[in-house]
């Protein structure tokens, strides 16, 4: 491997590339228009493209594309060539300042949620100055937005951009109230991404592995996770080798890939980066997925990043790491040593509390999908009910500020392991919560709810927005007072009050939890079709129409696209069981009972019982009934779908169809486990888990 810090971003064009290809004046503009959003003019957009084009051409460059990020939640992108004709027969290499602004995909057969028809096609890619350039296999990368030739916003990046924007602006206007004159506020993520890589020659035999990326079939290893032995442990040469090609991979690109280990489950692991700015951590998390993906192929493996592709284990989620700060690196979720008297992280505080409270029905929604309904309130995920985990110390203080009693100051002790040699270790002022989904870890709060497929914009879209809406309204309240601390004192204790039922410090896992929550007023949406109609909810839409995030129209074809998505998502698995079982698994279970029974009449002939045999070859012969019966179901419950709207029809697939495959699945691990091993027509668990 390359000296790291040389290999750091070379094939990216950053900021210490610009500062050597850009006339001065050029590069800073550019420079205004990434730090504070203004906009870049043509003529300065000129000389970077022809300087992005030379520079991209030096490191084996031939084609460019406008990279986005559509409705489906992957990337895409459309490669042209630098190449112009001349006279002559020649070529040149050429690359304009238009087609580095703008680009025009067909837009017709993106998701659009009733936005766009068929025969409306055209849509446009517009850059994205904010997030850097980059090389990869042969091609220059700039990172665009997408939206419709009537201007309606059709990727996810757009709406990331908008609500950075507004709570930027809330943000500076509170922070104005404190002395503080911020020309921006920024969000930064660090998303942990899971994801369990297996061996493709597995991976090649197992159709619903391949079709919809988890196994709907599939009865219980011997051996699960109930030994404890994959976290943190040793990990294997062969996944250490495709580590060490990904970190180098990501790091070309400028991605801080920072952490790597192995996770609970057998096979699944996890890779983690240094914060950045939200919709750089975006990207890079949407490019961290793909790179993943192509190196593991080159390693003879699959990664997959499905919520639950394994039942019984572990399912993979992508903890989003949030924060917000100053231009000038002051983290405005940092307590301090006293955070009963840091008033300005009080308030922000404050706004956090209240938005997660208020908008909780939107954060479930930003996760809600076919998979990750599987993986909520499992033991390795959140429940679906979102709730806030403060700690001790913050707890103490929010109830201090209730009460209006004085609040004890923390004990920040050291703690003595008890060896000599070993030193003693400061000790946090609270535990960790793994069962929260929102969970205040130290001056970030860590959002668990997230699958591991998912684009991260969504989540910090509703995050970013929903947090910008309550220090709206708190900057028009303090603007307005006369006297500002007292104010600002009456408004922490007033919000503190109204909104502490969404702090629960408790055991997530526990039974309780959701008669507490009920209790408490708090939304349990276990599913995607319960969460999805509060999308349009009249506060949400006058949330997002507020800050200039979606209009209406936008919000409505999201909420369309995600169902739509939901209802397809399970058809094909519901059509992949059908196929599985008619194909595979119930031709594989008569052949194996014909087999028994030959050998059952083979020793009655000669004399001898066969009782075992005999009762294996029954059960076998039931049980393969059994499947044929669920087949039948399940192939009338996926006819029966009604004609009636996308929440009716997102319904009906979550109470008719999946109990139906829930069925068959049943029937068929229930199989898995009689028929001979030779006999089972695909790689088991234990195949797959244990693979060296």
């Amino acid at each position: 491997m390359k000296n790291v810090p040389e290999l750091f971003g070379s094939m990216v064009f950053n900021d210490k590339v610009m500062r050597t290809h850009l006339p001065k004046s050029v590069y800073e503009a550019l420079q205004k228009t990434m730090t504070e959003g203004t906009a870049l003019a043509p003529h300065v957009a000129s000389v970077v493209a022809n300087a992005m084009k030379d520079w991209a051409i030096e490191k084996g460059a031939t084609h460019f594309t406008h990279w986005f990020q559509p409705m489906t939640g992957v990337n895409a992108e459309k490669h042209d060539s630098f190449l112009t004709p001349v006279d002559g027969g020649g070529v040149i290499m050429e690359f304009s300042g238009k087609e580095l602004v703008k680009g025009e995909p067909d837009a017709s057969s993106f998701p659009s949620g009733g936005l766009r028809a068929t025969f409306e096609a055209r849509g446009y890619t517009a850059w994205d100055p904010t997030s850097y350039a980059f090389i990869k296999d042969d091609t220059l990368y700039i990172p665009t937005a997408f939206c419709s030739y009537t201007g309606e916003v059709l990727d996810k990046k757009t709406p990331l951009l908008r609500s950075m924007d507004a709570i930027s602006h809330q943000a500076c206007r509170v922070l104005k109230l404190f002395g503080k004159e911020t020309k921006r506020v920024v969000t930064t993520v660090g998303a942990e991404q899971e994801y369990f890589l297996i061996d493709a020659k597995d991976y090649a035999k197992r159709p619903d592995l391949i079709l919809t990326g988890r196994t709907l079939f599939g009865a219980h290893a011997p051996k699960g996770q109930e030994m404890e032995d994959h976290y943190f442990g040793s990990i294997r040469p062969r996944v250490k080798a495709f580590m060490a090609e990904l970190d180098e991979e990501l790091w070309k690109l400028g991605i801080y890939a920072k952490t790597e280990h192995n996770e609970v489950a057998p096979c699944q692991h996890e890779s983690a980066p240094v914060f950045c700015k939200a919709n750089i951590a975006v990207d890079h998390n949407q490019l961290t997925m793909e790179i993943m993906k192509n190196v593991a192929q080159r390693h003879g493996l699959v990664c997959l990043l499905h919520e639950k592709p394994f039942e019984g284990i572990n399912g993979s989620g992508k903890h989003n790491n949030w924060s917000i700060g100053t231009d000038s690196g002051e983290n405005l979720l940092d307590p301090g040593k006293t955070p009963a008297e840091n008033a300005q992280f009080l308030l922000f505080l404050t706004a956090v509390i209240k938005a997660v409270d208020d908008y909780q029905d939107l954060l479930r929604i930003s996760v809600a999908t076919a998979g990750n309904d599987h993986r909520l309130g499992a033991n390795e995920a959140p429940p679906a009910i979102v709730s806030m985990y403060v700690g001790d110390e913050l707890e103490a203080v929010l109830k201090s500020i209730v009460t209006g009693e004085t609040c004890a100051a923390a004990d920040r002790s050291r703690m003595n392991i008890g060896v000599t040699a070993l030193p003693t270790i400061p000790k946090d002022t609270s535990d960790r919560n793994r069962t929260s989904p929102f969970a205040f870890t130290g001056n970030k709060f860590e959002f668990r709810m997230p699958g591991s497929s998912l684009n991260m914009a969504c989540t910090n879209i509703m995050l970013n927005t929903a947090v910008a809406e309550e220090l709206r309204q708190f900057a028009d309240e303090l603007e307005a007072a006369a006297d500002f601390d007292a104010a600002l004192a009456e408004l922490v204790r007033r919000e503190i009050t109204a909104h502490q039922r969404i702090i629960f410090n408790g055991n997530g896992y526990g039974e309780e939890w959701p008669v507490e929550a009920e209790k408490r007023g708090l939304l349990n949406l276990k599913s995607t079709p319960e969460a999805l109609p509060y999308y349009t909810s009249e506060k949400n839409v006058a949330l997002f129409t507020r800050h200039n995030v979606y209009t209406p129209s936008e919000m409505a074809s999201r909420q369309e696209i995600c169902l739509e998505e939901y209802s397809k998502s399970l058809n094909i698995e519901g059509l992949t069981m059908v196929d599985m079982l008619r194909k595979q698994i119930i031709p594989a279970c008569m052949s194996y009972s014909g087999k028994v029974a030959e050998g059952v009449a083979v020793k009655k002939s000669i004399g001898i019982d066969a009782p075992a045999e005999a009762t294996l070859c029954a059960e076998v012969t039931a049980g393969t009934a059994k499947l044929m019966d669920c087949a039948q179901a399940l192939e009338t419950a996926l006819s029966g779908v009604p004609a009636g709207g996308s929440v009716e029809v997102a319904t009906y697939y979550c109470q008719a169809v999946l109990p139906r495959m829930e069925e068959a699945r049943a029937a068929s691990d229930a199989m898995e486990v009689k028929v001979g091993k030779a006999d089972w027509p695909m790689p088991t668990y234990s195949d797959i888990l244990y693979y060296l």
